[in-house]
């Protein structure tokens, strides 16, 4: 495996608060006792983007990688200019991350090179990553759950920081413990049930 130390963030301020959400969805966020790190002027723009921020999250541990912070509603934000995110004024609601516009806001903003990639098999994912340094990838959520088998694919998006001898690793911005929120490790096989064949190659 390469040895690439990224930093991990959750999707939320408090990385506990997984199973909250899962019992109890999105209000749940309510509690959260760091939830004004995340960048959000109030409790309810933060209920809003944290349960669609794991874009965000995997944008943020990227740039944490080469020593620059920022807030994952912040960066939503931004990304919503860009047409990332098309937000729905009258129910509140969130569409996205749409890819496109999230390569176009990435380059433009922080000199990123991203490129979007659709049909792509798992066992090419090693090949991705030698070329790009991360790859996010577009997963079933119950990938927390490696053991599970998943409804459909896609629906949620994890940072792949390796992939290498059999084995995909990734930082998962909504695991609910240590095991399955930084650095873990799943065979091609395992992680191929969740994967939905596309995402988003990134480098410095």
């Amino acid at each position: 495996m390469r040895e690439i130390k990224v930093p991990y963030f959750s999707q939320w301020e408090t990385p506990a608060m997984t199973l909250a959400v899962l019992a109890d969805g999105p209000s749940a966020l309510r509690h959260d006792p760091l939830w004004c790190n995340s960048g959000a002027e109030t409790i309810e723009e933060y209920v809003r983007w944290a349960a669609n921020g794991c874009g965000m999250a995997c944008l943020k541990m990227i740039l944490a990688a080469r020593g620059e912070a920022h807030s994952t509603i912040s960066l939503a934000r931004t990304c919503t200019v860009y047409g990332g995110y098309v937000v729905n004024e009258i129910d509140g609601s969130i569409k996205g991350l749409i890819y496109a516009p999230f390569v176009t806001f990435v380059v433009e903003r922080f000199g990123l090179r991203a490129e979007v990639m659709t049909n792509i098999q798992t066992v090419d994912i090693p090949k991705i990553l030698s070329r790009q340094r991360f790859f996010m990838a577009s997963v079933h959520p119950s990938i927390r759950w490696p053991d599970s088998e998943p409804p459909s694919k896609g629906g949620h998006l994890v940072l792949v920081t390796d992939g290498s001898n059999g084995v995909i690793r990734f930082h998962n911005p909504s695991g609910h413990d240590e095991t399955n929120q930084e650095d873990v490790m799943l065979s091609l096989a395992s992680f191929d049930r969740f994967f939905a064949n596309r995402g988003v190659a990134v480098t410095f």
